[in-house]
């Protein structure tokens, strides 16, 4: 393994990503009136909120931002969220994470929408790792990598994205 680690997407690239992920949104819901995009913080809220600004200059339909809070560490759902559930109601909801892994952050976000009837949902990772042990998979990734189990994904992500980066480690 390499001392130093290994720069996977740095900002241009990154952005470029978002911006492909947002046309895709666009294509998946061009007749739509308005969406929800759900942020799994801490990088999974930039990451939507930069999806947001995109979608703002491209889409013709409304977007909201919401995250959620998730105690990564429990064994049970345990999550906060900024909004009233009921504001999701029949609209299509995009969930957001910066990595997807093992796939259990996004099987307990999925957990947050189970009582609410959607119109669909969808979800978006910047960085798919194929180490799946949820059967997960996410609807529109940045890139995907197949690493060993050891190693790392690191995303740094500013809300202003002065520092963005991905590295592998």
């Amino acid at each position: 393994m390499p001392d130093q680690p290994i720069l996977i997407l740095n900002k241009q690239q990154i952005q470029q990503k978002i911006d492909r992920i947002a046309y895709q949104i666009l294509e998946d819901n061009f007749d739509e009136k308005e969406i929800i995009i759900a942020g799994m913080l801490p990088r999974g809220g930039f990451l939507a909120t930069r999806l947001k600004n995109v979608l703002d200059k491209i889409a013709p339909f409304k977007s909201m931002v919401l995250t959620i809070d998730l105690d990564r560490f429990s064994s049970s759902l345990n999550a906060k969220i900024d909004f009233d559930i009921q504001q999701c109601n029949n609209k299509v909801v995009i969930l957001v994470d910066d990595v997807l892994n093992s796939g259990k952050s996004l099987a307990y976000g999925f957990g947050v929408f189970l009582d609410v009837p959607l119109k669909k949902l969808r979800t978006v990772v910047l960085v798919d790792r194929n180490h799946k042990n949820f059967p997960i998979t996410t609807d529109y990734s940045g890139i995907a990598l197949s690493t060993i189990i050891k190693q790392h994904i690191d995303v740094v992500l500013s809300e202003n994205g002065e520092e963005d980066a991905v590295y592998l480690r």
